[in-house]
């Protein structure tokens, strides 16, 4: 039973008296549906699960009138032991993309407030033009990922004293002891390889069994292409489905700036810009934007037609590559591959955290792999996945283009040289 830290974020919106409906946005399989079942069952007298996909009939509860008590008496007919106490009940509207009326009614059952009510759906971005009213005003939001390095560090053993106790590491500025440093190293690589998808952890967990492993997650790459089949309309399908299965050779370029020659051989942003975004929506990828400027605001800086493309969970991309390479990247022997898989992964650390991605190129002989608001500055961020490599580009954004601090992350210990903080890959954590 994985530990995951949108549980907490679950119970302060049950317990906040003001709350509207909550809608809970995140890729397939990230595990949405798990976590609000194990929440609801625990926290509610009453639990009402309504999923529209297992179920079509459960749209009919929506068909007419989208007044509560209509409502109620409809979901009393669909649901023969449905118990819908006032004030002690949860709806959990599943896969609610597939029931735009449904997503119309939140409005009006977060203005009744009889009950409470999550919806979630691993596609709310995709169909949202079929939403004749969107509930503006009614609804809160939760991103949801799969598992972070944290939450994947509770689950093989670590406990959270001892996350605390490398932070104190991290805040100081102190070497973490050698013992501790390369059994967090270890498990930062086992990380790279399973990704966070709930299945593939308890998986791991279970059996330590990278190949077990690789197959359930080529059969989630697998469900993700169905899902472009189903979702995706017309020649979107086809389009988005080489979009995706382009990532692997995009990020094994020297220069990664996203190329949609590589995606077909015509290709243009005209023909593969609307996949792209279908990809993101469906929260497959994520943008990594390029600045004109190293400086803040970072958004008001952001080219929007230059960018880089990331997976949003690095173990699937590992999974898309040829067999061997799990083991390539536990013995450190990647080849061109090396540089991507771990931008991928500190890109995945970041989004997780909250922040939007940008990196720093000029003239194709400088490239600064991630720029974040970081106390206050602009600061640059250089991926190593080795301990002893140069920082020529971070040494040049610093003396040449007026940006005070840099951050190394790598596999050497904790540092600092000029105005450049060396940490190991795992503290990106806390950045």
């Amino acid at each position: 039973m994985l530990e995951r830290k949108i549980y907490q974020d679950l119970i302060k919106w049950k317990n906040n008296p003001n709350k509207m409906c909550l809608i809970i946005k995140g890729a397939r399989q990230v595990g949405k549906t798990y976590i609000i079942d194990k929440f609801a069952k625990e926290n509610y007298e009453n639990y009402i699960y309504i999923n529209f996909d297992e179920n079509e009939n459960y749209k009919k509860i929506f068909d007419d009138s989208l007044d509560v008590d209509t409502i109620i008496k409809q979901i009393s007919l669909q649901i023969s032991n449905a118990n819908l106490i006032p004030k002690k009940t949860v709806i959990f509207l599943d896969e609610i993309q597939n029931c735009p009326k449904a997503r119309t009614a939140l409005k009006f059952l977060a203005i009744d407030k009889r009950f409470d009510v999550i919806a979630s759906g691993s596609m709310l971005g995709i169909n949202v033009k079929e939403v004749t009213s969107y509930p503006v005003g009614y609804v809160e939001y939760l991103n949801m990922y799969s598992l972070d390095f944290e939450e994947f560090c509770w689950a093989n053993g670590v406990s959270k004293a001892s996350i605390l106790d490398i932070k104190e590491y991290f805040l100081k500025k102190q070497k973490v002891p050698l013992a501790m440093h390369e059994k967090m190293l270890n498990l930062f690589k086992e990380y790279i390889v399973v990704g966070g998808m709930p299945r593939v952890v308890q998986e791991f967990v279970n059996t330590k069994s990278f190949s077990s492993v690789l197959t359930i997650q080529r059969a989630i790459i697998s469900d993700y292409e169905d899902d472009i089949a189903k979702y995706a309309e017309g020649t979107e399908k086809l389009k988005a489905r080489e979009c995706f299965l382009s990532i692997p050779k995009q990020l094994a370029k020297s220069y990664k700036k996203f190329q949609y020659g590589l995606v077909s051989k015509n290709g243009t942003s005209r023909k593969y810009e609307g996949s792209l975004m279908w990809l993101y929506d469906a929260g497959i990828i994520n943008f990594c934007y390029n600045l004109s400027i190293p400086e803040l605001p970072l958004e008001g800086n952001a080219k929007n037609d230059a960018f880089k493309i990331y997976m949003r969970d690095t173990g699937l991309l590992v999974a898309m590559l040829e067999d061997g390479s799990q083991q390539d990247i536990i013995e450190g022997n990647l080849g061109i591959y090396k540089g991507a898989i771990y931008e991928n992964i500190i890109a995945d650390i970041l989004a997780k955290k909250g922040k939007k991605l940008y990196y720093f190129e000029h003239n194709s002989q400088l490239e600064i792999d991630f720029f974040i608001r970081y106390n206050n500055k602009a600061t640059a961020i250089e991926v190593k996945s080795a301990e002893n490599t140069k920082s020529k580009s971070l040494n040049s954004v610093i003396n040449n283009w007026g940006v005070e601090k840099g951050i190394r992350l790598s596999t050497k210990n904790i540092g600092s040289i000029n105005n450049i903080d060396y940490y190991p890959l795992y503290m990106a954590i806390f950045l």
